[in-house]
């Protein structure tokens, strides 16, 4: 047995307990969905793109209960949700960035410019928004099911890699306000999912329009 062989034997066995411990944590099963939520970036929207937007507006109203809407990218999600468990390795897949949620207050004329940028890319995910496209054209673009005043200002929760400039996503540059959360998405994420199971409910979302391309 040579050196190098007894060294890799020594390493093996001093990560070995951290290897089981970390596994053991990423096979945490922390909820349960109901469907197979798939990832098409093709789409205008998605049952996993819904989620995962849905999940932020909840979590975003937890950091500010003004939050008016939230916005993630087609391109932020990594990977999909399968029917049945859903374990913590699970949203690590899903969500393996570092990145923390950001609360942006921004003009109306601002969050137009931003619903330009949706229409422009023929739509993002969005939560508590409504979106109208056509030939990759703003339309229309409600919040909460009323139009946009650009003498308003909005919240939007996002996080901070869109919030930077990230994925070439407009509007952003200029906030009123900029609040940047000590919560990473990834931990956010799993919060929210054990506090759905801890009702006794399981995970859930639907297709419901909120972004429409027309021909």
């Amino acid at each position: 047995m040579n050196n190098s062989i007894v060294e890799d034997t020594a390493i093996s066995n001093y990560i070995n307990p951290y290897r089981t411990q970390l596994e053991a944590k990423m096979n945490e099963v922390i909820g349960i969905s109901t469907e197979n939520m798939i990832h098409n970036r093709n789409l205008p929207e998605s049952l996993l793109s819904n989620f995962f937007v849905d999940a932020m507006m909840g979590i975003g109203r937890k950091i500010d209960p003004e939050v008016d809407f939230s916005m993630a990218t087609k391109d932020g999600i990594r990977s999909n949700i399968k029917a049945g468990d859903i374990t913590v390795g699970t949203i690590f897949e899903f969500m393996p960035f570092e990145n923390l949620f950001v609360v942006l207050e921004l003009k109306g004329s601002d969050v137009l410019r931003l619903a330009d940028f949706i229409a422009e890319s023929n739509g993002q995910p969005i939560g508590n928004a409504q979106i109208l496209i056509k030939d990759k054209k703003l339309q229309d673009f409600k919040i909460a099911g009323k139009n946009i005043d650009p003498n308003k200002t909005y919240k939007l929760i996002t996080y901070d890699f869109i919030a930077n400039g990230g994925d070439h996503v407009r509007g952003l540059e200029n906030p009123v306000k900029k609040t940047t959360s000590t919560q990473l998405v990834r931990e956010g994420l799993i919060d929210y999912i054990q506090g759905i199971s801890k009702s006794g409910k399981k995970i859930e979302s639907k297709l419901d329009g909120r972004v429409k391309i027309i021909q």
